[in-house]
Parts: C-alpha cells; structure tokens; sequence
C-alpha cells in the first residue's frame, strides 16, 4: 500500500466519527456519570489497519516496561519506526478531530499533546498486563490537566478471550469492571479523572496486542473536585499483597511531589524531536 500521510487519514477519522456522532454520544452519555467512555468499529479501512499492524516495530525494537506495576513494550521516539506511525498517531491530533471528540465527551477546549508524554505505541503480549491505575493528572510541565485517553488497536483477528482488553473499574476493585475489547480496528475513548481506575487484562495468548495512543489535556479538569495526582497502581482484586505494596509506593511518590513539582527526574517517555 502506498504512503498516506496523516492530513488524509485525519479526513478519513474524522468523518467515521462525525457520521457516527450521535450514536457516540448517547454511548458516552450513558457512562458519563461513572467512567464515561465509548469506542468506535472499522475506524479505517481495513487495509489501512492492517499495514499499520504490519510496520508494528519488533519487541526488541521498543522498550520494556516490567514490575509488579506493568508489563509491556512501549514506544514514543517516532522518529526510530516506519513513518507512517508517526502519521496516524498525529491524525488523532488534527485540530477537527480533537473538537469533535470534545464535543461528544463534552470536555471543554480539548489540547493534544505533541510531545506524547506515555502516548505513542504500546506491545504486551503473553503473560504481560497493565495493573488497575489512575494516570497521571496532568501533562509533563503539569500545566494541563489529563481528560481523554484514546486507544487505536491494530491486531488483526484478536479475541476478547485472549486478553489484552481495556478494564474499566468505575465502582472500584471490589466489583466487577467493564470489560472492552481490544478488537481490530477499533478505537476506544475514556475520560481520564480522579476516579477513572483502569487497567488491562493480562494476555493469555501466543501473540501481541498492538496499540496505538493518544492523551488529549486541557486548562480545566473534568471535574471540579479533581485534584493533581501521579500514576497511582493498585493490584487486581486477587493479589492483595501488591495491592498493599502499591498503596504505600503511591503514597510515597506523592510526597515527593510535594518537594519537587515535576518530579526528581524527568520522564523518559516523551518525544524528543
């Protein structure tokens, strides 16, 4: 498939989703008072999804991300990979889309991040995870609050069975969460606050769930109350112990912010243009 660019996968983005604007809107609507989210099918033509899964770098190629915390391959410096996921990662930021999911999340003056601070591309495959957690309340210089996170997934014929797939715990660890699927082709959209718990399932498969990422940030927060907050893990219902370890970890980074603002070192995942 020849180059296409990132101007002209944004028209193609933009008008799935705006001929689908209402139907996304009722779904955000129904959830919004909890963890609001919604996602999309086919988002692009299927050829198109394809040979962005194909040009997917390698895990050797990307870096990797373990603890009790996570377990994945990440990726920002685009500029390391084939270009055209560095296309399709800026379309997302194309000034018609950001407003036009802002509408339909109802999230005042949408900003995209060009420095795709924990954006970029995203790899886990079998028996790696993502523990529940809040991300990060704000952008990098912690000039902007963090309110959409928006999940492109590209792995053909991948299963909800498999796992992989985005959880969402808006009545907290002790019930059960919403379960979306990682599915082909599909983008997911969740608003990101003090109580937007998340996590993703660990995969049970021989193979890679390959992502594609976003944050979209903006001067006020989702709500009123929201206050600033680092990455806060917590451990899955079944391992109580982590949890435990996790807790005291969150509290003690917390602090530290309390003494110096951006953090003591500066977070690598960012990209450096």
């Amino acid at each position: 498939m020849e180059f296409i660019n990132r101007i002209a996968l944004a028209e193609i983005i933009y008008n799935k989703i705006n001929d689908n604007k209402m139907l996304l809107a009722r779904q955000f609507a129904a959830s919004k008072n909890a963890i609001g989210y919604l996602f999309i099918d086919d988002l692009l033509p299927e050829a198109i999804a394809v040979s962005l899964y194909n040009v997917f770098p390698k895990k050797e190629e990307m870096v990797l991300k373990k603890s009790i915390k996570e377990d994945k391959y990440v990726a920002v410096q685009m500029n390391l990979y084939n270009p055209v996921l560095e296309e399709i990662i800026y379309a997302f930021q194309d000034p018609k889309i950001v407003d036009l999911i802002g509408e339909i999340c109802q999230i005042e003056a949408p900003i995209p991040d060009d420095f795709l601070y924990a954006g970029g591309l995203s790899m886990m495959g079998n028996k790696q995870f993502l523990n529940p957690h809040l991300d990060n309340s704000h952008d990098k210089d912690r000039e902007c609050w963090r309110v959409l996170n928006l999940l492109y997934y590209v792995t053909p014929d991948w299963k909800e069975e498999y796992g992989g797939n985005l959880e969402l715990w808006p009545e907290g660890l002790q019930n059960k969460p919403v379960t979306i699927h990682s599915k082909f082709n599909r983008l997911a959209i969740m608003v990101t606050h003090n109580q937007s718990l998340h996590s993703v399932s660990p995969i049970v498969f021989d193979g890679f769930r390959c992502c594609i990422s976003n944050y979209y940030f903006s001067k006020v927060p989702v709500y009123a109350t929201d206050k600033f907050h680092v990455t806060s893990f917590r451990g899955r219902p079944e391992h109580k112990f982590t949890d435990a370890i996790l807790k005291i970890d969150t509290f003690l980074r917390m602090n530290l912010r309390k003494l110096f603002k951006k953090g003591i070192r500066e977070n690598p995942h960012v990209y450096k243009k």
